[in-house]
């Protein structure tokens, strides 16, 4: 049976931001005061006691005006050679923004087949366990995108979100993208999916200029986090206070039941 966790309770919250959320409009830069707003939401919720891990994306975007890129790069070694770029922009972006709150940023990159390793598995829990044990640290997490290739092809991060998501036991995952959240055929919203089964064929594999993912990624992340018994909301990332709005279980985007999990 679907279930929905608690919303006044301390949660682990996994929080992914695309690249659509972070650049700005009509150019591949940053949009830094996206990245303003997003880390003054995220802070609130570290104060609420809650624990917060992102999955970003925008390390491609970041990189490309180095390279004189207007468009993002359709080939694989150019895509790489601007994430290479783009990483430590980006990872600086995120620096300053929490530094506003007495936040540390830690930077994780990893590749799906870290986390198919069960060695290299437990060694990302474990550093994660101990950057969230320290309350003061956001732990941000991003395909090693200079010599991995599945999301940079296929998933702008949707599917390591969820993968990082059952990795660290999170409560909650919040998928932020472009759109409201997953429209029907009249172009509303659906609220609320009991079973992502049936609402695969919205999925109209539209995407952003600057990402490679689109819903149907993002639908594919969404049922192995909630076959994991995790909750999963998708909203517009540029709606402010939606953070707070999902994780207090407010009719925002979509929201997606979880299976409940296993009892040991």
């Amino acid at each position: 049976m679907p279930s929905i966790s608690t919303p006044g309770k301390h949660r682990r919250i996994v929080l992914k931001f695309g690249s659509g959320t972070l650049t700005r409009a009509r150019g591949s830069g940053l949009d830094l005061k996206q990245f303003a707003r997003l880390s003054a939401e995220v802070a609130a919720l570290v104060r609420q006691g809650h624990e917060c891990v992102m999955v970003t994306s925008g390390a491609v975007a970041a990189g490309m005006s180095a390279l004189a890129l207007a468009e993002r790069p359709g080939d694989l070694a150019t895509a790489q050679a601007s994430a290479a770029v783009g990483q430590s922009k980006l990872m600086r972006a995120y620096e300053t923004a929490f530094s506003r709150y007495k936040l540390n940023v830690a930077q994780l990159l990893l590749t799906h087949s870290d986390l198919d390793s069960r060695m290299r598995r437990e060694n990302a829990r474990s550093t994660l366990e101990r950057l969230l044990a320290a309350r003061n640290v956001i732990p941000i997490i991003n395909e090693n995108d200079s010599v991995a290739v599945e999301e940079l092809k296929f998933g702008d991060n949707d599917r390591l979100s969820a993968e990082v998501a059952t990795l660290a036991h999170a409560d909650l995952l919040v998928v932020l993208t472009q759109v409201d959240g997953l429209l029907d055929e009249k172009g509303k919203v659906i609220p609320l999916v009991r079973d992502i089964d049936r609402v695969k064929r919205l999925a109209d594999g539209s995407r952003g200029r600057f990402s490679v993912g689109g819903m149907t990624s993002k639908l594919d992340a969404v049922k192995m986090a909630v076959h994991a018994g995790i909750p999963t909301f998708i909203i517009n990332g540029r709606r402010a206070d939606g953070i707070a709005a999902a994780v207090a279980g407010k009719n925002i985007g979509t929201r997606f039941l979880a299976h409940r999990k296993m009892q040991a």
